[in-house]
């Protein structure tokens, strides 16, 4: 019996990104989480949104530690995590919004765009992207501790780092997506919500 991961952030920030979730999911019904972590935002937003089925993903290494705590929750619309590298193969599923947290800054730039790109493939018509996370402004931070955040992604991983709002604005436009909302969230962090109004997902497969 796998002892469950715990990240205590996603206690601390879960309330305010239900908050965006309510106020812009109320007619979605599959949703895509890219990068599930720990599985704790899963499980809150599935039992507070019960007409979403919340399908969590991340990398191999990650999914057991997902498994445990669904299956502790043994929530109904909360099916098994999937395997999903950004830079490999994507669910060929189509999905009504996609949910990415805390991932943009810890994955380098060539996969953040291939983040995007894969979107691409999944994410239906009109569907939603939310992304939270910490973002610079014009090249700049927005408080002393987000500087401080940066500087210690790069020291660890100089491909690291907090991006800056304009650049994944401009990925987010070239697959089409229009940009709803930039909510401001405890903690110097952001919301970013896009609306897909490109063609269908599943038309434009390789």
């Amino acid at each position: 019996m796998i002892d469950k991961p715990h990240a205590p952030a996603t206690e601390r920030n879960r309330e305010a990104i239900l908050e965006v979730l309510r106020d812009h999911l109320s007619d979605s019904l599959r949703v895509l989480e890219i990068g599930s972590g720990t599985g704790q935002h899963a499980i809150h937003f599935a039992r507070e949104l019960p007409q979403l089925v919340w399908q969590c993903s991340d990398q191999h290494s990650n999914l057991a530690g997902i498994r445990a705590w669904l299956r502790e929750a043994a929530l109904r619309n909360t099916p098994n995590p999937i395997e999903l590298d950004v830079t490999a193969g994507w669910p060929s599923d189509g999905f009504d919004a996609v949910f990415s947290a805390n991932t943009l800054h810890i994955m380098p730039w060539f996969a953040v765009e291939q983040f995007f790109a894969g979107l691409r493939r999944c994410l239906n018509p009109k569907g939603k992207l939310i992304i939270y996370g910490p973002f610079n402004y014009q090249g700049r931070y927005t408080s002393a501790s987000n500087e401080h955040f940066d500087q210690s992604l790069r020291s660890t991983d100089p491909q690291r780092g907090i991006r800056d709002f304009e650049a994944v604005q401009f990925l987010a436009a070239s697959i089409g997506l229009s940009m709803l909302e930039d909510r401001a969230m405890p903690a110097n962090n952001r919301c970013l919500v896009w609306r897909n109004e490109g063609s269908s997902a599943q038309a434009i497969h390789p």
